[in-house]
């Protein structure tokens, strides 16, 4: 059995394989975010498909913490019963169920990707009647050149953020999700606490390491006192600012011992965020470059960790867990191009005989007939050519 494919289990979760689907903002719900049935069919996608677990995209914890009015969110109770039917099917389908929650902070109330993906302006009120709302973080520092000044969280509001995390896990243990992940990365809220570029505090929320750790850790304690004990949580990483004084591997370190005391399971590795954004333009960068920080992590934290960025090839896949970089890895843009990538990679590692283990019965019965009328085509095809 090759790596990739051994079955790992996590507090009670049981998951088939080490593949995960990153959650991935789609952008494809109304104002009041709640899951529409696109969202049933284009996770359970995913589900067909093989993979072990399935995250949702983050999911906004109020609504003035989404990135865009057409951001999924856990703010009401409206928004459990869409949810947990998805979480049904993808269990129904062999996968476990997870969910991702998320504040944006100062990189809230923007335009859809295909908008142009900055601040909504005057403009977007004249094109499709959205409107700017406030946006927050641990300082009146913008996230980048010409963006809005976000307002600096008192204490007081702080907290009912805090809240909000803990009250948005009580509705996805209500719509039975099996898996938690927190954002704490890309420079949403979380993330902007931790780095001494975005926040520059001189209260209990700032100032050195423990103070800008503050937030996460509280987020960590709110979330893991509202999720059940038998259920693991992920908590998604920006290992490295990139930027000068910025986020380090050392922090990340530090960080990630105190999160697993709280009760974090697994450390969802990737990178910055803070600086240029990665998402909209081109950077040149190596297949699975952010590998190395799940891989320092589970070695120096003795804690199990996801890797993710640029995973792409089956046998890159399970290399990475063959050679114990990383308990799991997480593709993301690969399966919106093949939701059926790990289905395929097991045939690709293991075989033909894959289509019957690893895919669907209702496929897997079909696929593995033609793959043997093909393998008879070619015995005679080369048997012919040696007779002659």
């Amino acid at each position: 059995m090759p790596a990739l494919f051994a079955p790992y289990d996590v507090r009670g979760v049981s998951l088939r394989n080490r593949i995960v689907i990153s959650p991935l903002q789609e952008y494809a719900a109304g104002r009041d975010g709640v899951a529409r049935p696109f969202h049933l069919v284009h996770l359970g996608r995913f589900a067909l498909g093989g993979a072990g677990l399935v995250f949702t995209e983050a999911l906004a914890v109020s609504e003035d913490a989404r990135l865009t009015y057409s951001d999924l969110g856990i703010w009401t109770d409206a928004q459990i019963e869409p949810l947990a039917r998805i979480a049904e099917f993808l269990r129904e389908q062999g996968a476990a169920a997870g969910a991702q929650l998320i504040h944006a902070g100062r990189k809230a109330s923007v335009q859809r990707p295909w908008h142009g993906y900055e601040p909504l302006s005057e403009r977007d009120i004249e094109a499709r009647d959205e409107a700017p709302w406030p946006v927050v973080g641990p300082s009146a520092e913008s996230a980048l050149p010409g963006w809005p000044t976000p307002s600096a969280l008192n204490v007081d509001a702080i907290k009912r953020i805090v809240e909000n995390f803990a009250a948005s896990t009580r509705r996805l243990r209500k719509a039975d999700f099996d898996v938690l992940n927190v954002h704490g990365a890309h420079g949403y809220l979380v993330h902007s606490f931790l780095s001494p570029v975005s926040n520059v505090r001189t209260d209990e929320y700032g100032g050195d390491l423990q103070g800008r750790m503050r937030f996460a850790l509280e987020v960590a304690d709110a979330v893991r006192s509202e999720w059940p004990a038998d259920r693991p949580i992920f908590y998604r990483l920006s290992c490295v600012d990139d930027l000068e004084g910025g986020w380090s591997m050392d922090d990340t370190i530090m960080l990630a011992r105190k999160l697993k005391e709280r009760g974090m399971d697994v450390i969802d590795a990737s990178s910055r965020g803070l600086g240029r954004r990665g998402t909209p333009v081109v950077f040149p960068r190596a297949p699975g470059f952010q590998v190395p920080y799940a891989e320092q992590i589970r070695c120096e934290v003795d804690m199990p960790t996801c890797a993710v960025g640029l995973i792409t090839e089956p046998d890159q896949a399970n290399a990475i867990v063959e050679a114990g970089q990383a308990d799991f890895v997480a593709i993301g843009r690969e399966a919106l191009r093949n939701p059926n990538w790990p289905a395929q990679a097991a045939v690709e590692l293991m075989g033909a005989q894959a289509y019957e283990s690893h895919w669907q019965p209702r496929w897997g019965w079909w696929l593995v007939r033609r793959e043997a009328s093909l393998d008879a085509f070619r015995s005679a095809s080369v048997q012919e050519s040696s007779d002659g």
